[in-house]
């Protein structure tokens, strides 16, 4: 077999050559040794002797600045603490040195069989020849090689392990640097941690203080008033003593005996009242108690537990941030788990995590909301304005975790959450189900089953793969029955019969309460209820809107405004009376606004007051078509209007604020299309449940 070798040429090196540029100090020229020159290797890659070093460092103001300059690249050098000694050891220039003396002067390395041949080395094979050993074990290779001179090839190793050392070094100083600031990051905690612990501990001083000189000042009032008050009763004593004691020298004198003994009666009634100045008005009592109540370890209670300092071992590198799928204008959620340096996960809360979202696209930023669980675990809450891709940036103490940054890409399609139903008679299937309403008081929601002449009532379950039970089945209703509504308060439930123009009341057991009808009912297909328990009822037939007291009699009628047109994509506060006025369309759906506003929707969505006599305000979508239509209307209470609307074949629900009339969302999917829309509710959680008559189904959206 050939062999096809590249022998590389290069410049040999003369041996002063050779020292003088790797083996000689730039500064003192002097050969490099073990002794007092032994090479010390800089932070700047230069290497100089120790004694050069030691003449550097001994200069004046060098020790108390601690640092200097490199002679060779002028670059700031940092004096290690215990001085020269402990710069490192020039790795390289001391394997030159082991590697000149072992060859005793030789630069270029001779063949040991072959004493006249210089040595090469062949990088393909890794292995060390000349050229009189090509023919020998070298020459059985089948490949191409390089060859180079083996003084090249050390030169070149010892680059590489020069750069290699270079890399090692720097990313020691980059740690060293890191965990240097990291050091100072905890040095000013810390001091703010003590001061914020000396200033609400003074603070509770300050109030034991207070409550000190209270209890001083109630001591010492009630010492002074019973001062005051002993203090009254002796001025009392002493001037009554004064007054007998200037009556005795009269008393020496007395020589009639009536007078002496009229005094003598006087002095007997002083003596009496005198015993009633005996006995101290106020007693000498006051003392102060505090072990009256259990106030002293309510106060070591709570002294024990007041402030606490917190600590934490998550390691950020070890955290990570994961989401799931990301729709845009609904709110997202970021799962952060926390990790300790070893790996175990954290299962307290309270670090400082802060999140950054950016768009891809155009570089704009989201904001986000970090929710703490308390549990090791916090949540990046966002909501994406657009599609795209984003990036979200989470750092933990500054510093970036694992998962950084986390790129995801938020769709505009919004996927049912869950699907019940198929088409059949089955428990848990539907057959042209036409209407949905959910219970405010146990949360269950009734479907009109029209095709199968039932309501089917079913309760909600928490379990996504088992969002409904079927609790029971309302049966015995007719074919012809379209429109429903629950009655507030009384659990009882509305039916419209288009067929034979009824309002029919049951109760969920299926028995009839009652049912009325009246003679303008034409086709009524549509109903709800306002809070007054009055019934506004849709009617097709009629082209108009009537509105039944709870007893059944027909209070006023509603017919389409004459005034006013729409603006497309907002709404127009229109005020008409009823007289002039024509009939509606085709009434897709009814419901009730926040104030039992009556909100018709037909070719647009229209909003009257709660009597029918104005028309307050349309909304319809900037685009509109013709044939476009709208099949079912639900407001949230919370200020969201849904509408489910077809557009050209294409059926999706839109989701309005109610007051402004702007458009928020439109539920799409491409992976479950909705077809025929026909009825929709809201649960208090911002999920929407719509009837798909097209494929016998209800389906469960998230909405905000």
């Amino acid at each position: 077999m050939t062999t096809t070798s590249t022998l590389v040429e290069t410049v040999s090196i003369d041996y002063e050559d050779f020292t003088e540029g790797f083996l000689t100090c730039g500064t003192c020229l002097n050969t490099y040794d073990a002794g007092q020159h032994a090479p010390k290797l800089l932070t700047c890659s230069h290497t100089l002797c120790k004694m050069c070093l030691e003449s550097i460092c001994s200069q004046p103001g060098v020790p108390e600045i601690g640092s200097f300059r490199c002679p060779i690249c002028r670059e700031l050098i940092h004096l290690p603490r215990e001085g020269v000694i402990n710069f490192p050891p020039s790795f390289l220039v001391n394997q030159l040195l082991d590697l000149v003396n072992r060859q005793r002067r030789e630069v270029i390395p001779k063949c040991s069989s072959h004493v006249t041949q210089e040595l090469l080395f062949c990088e393909t094979c890794d292995i060390v020849f000349c050229l009189l050993c090509n023919n020998g074990s070298h020459s059985t290779i089948n490949c191409k090689h390089t060859v180079i001179p083996f003084a090249v090839a050390i030169k070149r190793m010892s680059e590489i392990l020069m750069y290699k050392a270079h890399q090692c070094i720097a990313k020691y100083n980059e740690a060293h640097e890191n965990v240097t600031t990291e050091i100072h990051k905890l040095d000013q905690n810390a001091e703010q941690a003590f001061e914020d612990i000396n200033r609400t501990f003074q603070e509770i001083i300050n109030l034991v203080e207070r409550r000190r000189q209270d209890v001083l000042s109630i001591a010492k009032k009630m010492k002074q008033d019973k001062v005051n008050i002993l203090e009254n009763q002796l001025r009392l004593i002493e001037g009554e003593k004064a007054k007998i004691e200037a009556e005795c020298d009269d008393y020496s004198h007395q020589v009639d005996l009536r007078n002496i003994t009229k005094k003598i009666e006087e002095l007997n009634e002083k003596i009496d009242s005198i015993n009633g100045l005996l006995e101290p008005r106020e007693n000498c009592f006051i003392r102060y108690e505090h072990l009256h109540n259990s106030a002293v370890n309510s106060i070591q209670t709570a002294v024990n537990s007041f402030g606490t300092v917190r600590s934490s071992k998550t390691f950020p590198p070890l955290c990570e941030a994961n989401i799931g799928k990301c729709v845009a204008k609904l709110r997202t959620s970021a799962n952060i788990i926390t990790y300790d340096y070893a790996g175990s996960r954290q299962r307290f809360g309270g670090d400082p995590v802060t999140a950054e979202l950016r768009c891809l696209t155009d570089e704009s930023n989201v904001p986000v909301k970090i929710v703490d669980k308390n549990d090791g675990t916090y949540e990046a809450q966002f909501i994406a304005p657009k599609g795209g891709k984003y990036c979200l940036l989470v750092s933990i103490f500054g510093r970036p975790i694992k998962t950084y940054p986390l790129e995801f890409e938020a769709t505009l399609q919004i996927n049912p959450i869950c699907i019940y139903g198929s088409r059949g008679n089955e428990q848990h299937a539907f057959l042209q189900p036409v209407a949905i309403a959910i219970s405010e008081t146990n949360d269950q929601i009734y479907v009109l089953d029209t095709g199968n002449c039932r309501v089917k009532i079913l309760s909600q379950n928490d379990c996504n793969n088992s969002p409904f039970t079927c609790v029971s089945h309302i049966d015995g209703l007719d074919r012809s029955v379209t429109g429903m509504a629950l009655v507030p308060e009384s659990g009882t439930i509305l039916v419209s019969n288009w067929s034979t123009r009824t309002i029919s009341e049951l109760t969920d057991t299926g028995k009839v309460l009652r049912y009325f009808s009246h003679r303008d009912l034409r086709e009524p297909t549509h109903l709800c209820v306002n809070s007054q328990r009055e019934i506004i009822v849709a009617d097709n037939g009629a082209q108009a809107v009537f509105i039944f007291h709870p007893c059944g009699k027909v209070n006023r009628r509603l017919v389409n405004s004459a005034n006013g047109t729409s603006k497309a994509g907002g709404m127009s506060n229109v005020a008409s009376g009823i007289g002039n006025s024509k009939g509606f369309g085709v009434i897709g759906a009814i419901t009730m606004g926040p104030d039992d506003e009556i909100i018709v929707a037909e070719s647009r969505i229209k909003i009257y007051s709660k009597d029918g006599s104005t028309l307050l305000r349309e909304i319809a979508s900037d685009s509109w078509g013709k044939g476009d239509t709208y099949g079912g209307l639900c407001y949230d209470k919370k200020g969201h209007l849904l509408a489910t609307k077809s557009e050209r074949g294409k059926v999706y629900v839109q989701v309005y604020d109610y007051y402004s009339g702007h458009l928020k969302l439109t539920i799409d999917s491409m992976d479950a299309k909705l077809k025929r829309a026909s009825g929709l509710a809201t649960t208090n959680d911002y999920h929407v449940i719509v009837v798909d008559l097209g494929n016998d189904c209800i389906k469960k959206y998230r909405y905000h």
